[in-house]
């Protein structure tokens, strides 16, 4: 048994599936843990266990964080990690959501530890979800990665369509705890949102709809996503209007749909465009002039 996490409530599950995302490293535009907390707030899904957060975490890089709960008194939140239950009578699998800032420090013991919760809680299959900048166009289809060694949850992600990563490098707790699964007989898979790098809004509700989408069809979770795709929508229409005022972000826009569309014209010749980092800074000049004219209403 762990003695890293602290065990509140110890639910009885059906075959569960862990599903989990890492705030920091692997979640760019928090795409990916926003999808978690999604699931989490919709099921009202209760807690049943959390990290004890001294042993994994720098707190002067992640510090903790203080907030007002009356007038008078300060309450201190503390960076760790949450597992959730979710129990579906209608399903044939229970769901376990483990959400939380990806750990600093003695990543081996960490996952030990979350091996070992895992295995007595009695998982069966892990899905990771994980968020990465790319250089992808906002006005296309968001689009979605995954990988895993095991031969039918392969055949799964392949049949919705999903593209499978070739990367090797660096790697967060995603792939990490991923890798520890499987070794432990536990087959699991990654799904990736990959998130335009010129959007630094967070979180990013079109890709934390794309990977609920997917992560849906592959467990039949049966999710309501209205509210969430309502939000992708009215992010959407306010990242088009920023563009539309930045001939510069247009103009970048406008390339990578080439690109994206294996339009192989766009990119003959050195390029004219203004760099990435041109663009994030005319988006960021014009959306924060859009707060102050909001704030000033």
């Amino acid at each position: 048994m762990s003695d890293s996490f602290i065990v509140h409530d110890w639910p009885y599950l059906r075959r569960p599936v862990l599903i989990s995302a890492f705030k920091g490293w692997n979640d760019a535009a928090e795409a990916a843990s926003a999808a978690v907390q999604f699931m989490i707030d919709t099921w009202s899904a209760r807690s049943i266990a959390s990290l004890d957060a001294e042993e994994f975490y720098d707190f002067t890089e992640t510090r903790p964080r203080i907030r007002l709960v009356d007038d008078l008194s300060r309450e201190i939140e503390w960076p760790g990690v949450e597992l959730y239950a979710h129990i579906d009578p209608e399903s044939a699998h229970d769901l376990v959501l483990m959400v939380g800032q990806e750990p600093q420090l003695h990543w081996r013991t960490f996952v030990g530890e979350t091996i070992a919760i895992a295995e007595r809680l009695g998982i069966v299959q892990a899905v990771l979800l994980g968020a990465l900048l790319a250089d992808v166009p906002h006005t296309r289809p968001v689009r979605i990665t995954g990988s895993t060694p095991d031969p039918g949850m392969y055949a799964q992600l392949e049949e919705l369509g999903v593209s499978f990563s070739r990367y090797e490098g660096p790697t967060g707790m995603v792939g990490v705890l991923q890798d520890a699964c499987n070794r432990r007989g536990m087959p699991a898979a990654s799904l990736w949102g990959n998130v335009p790098h010129y959007i630094t809004a967070s979180p990013n509700p079109q890709v934390s709809v794309a990977l609920l989408q997917h992560l849906d069809r592959l467990l039949d979770l049966g999710l309501s996503l209205r509210l969430l795709e309502v939000q992708a929508q009215r992010f959407r229409r306010r990242v088009d209007e920023a563009i539309s005022h930045s001939p510069e972000a247009l103009t970048y826009v406008r390339e990578l749909e080439g690109r994206d569309a294996g339009d192989v014209t766009s990119s003959e010749g050195p390029s004219q465009l203004p760099s990435g980092p041109e663009v994030v800074r005319a988006l960021e000049e014009y959306l924060r002039q859009q707060r102050n004219d909001e704030g000033e209403e």
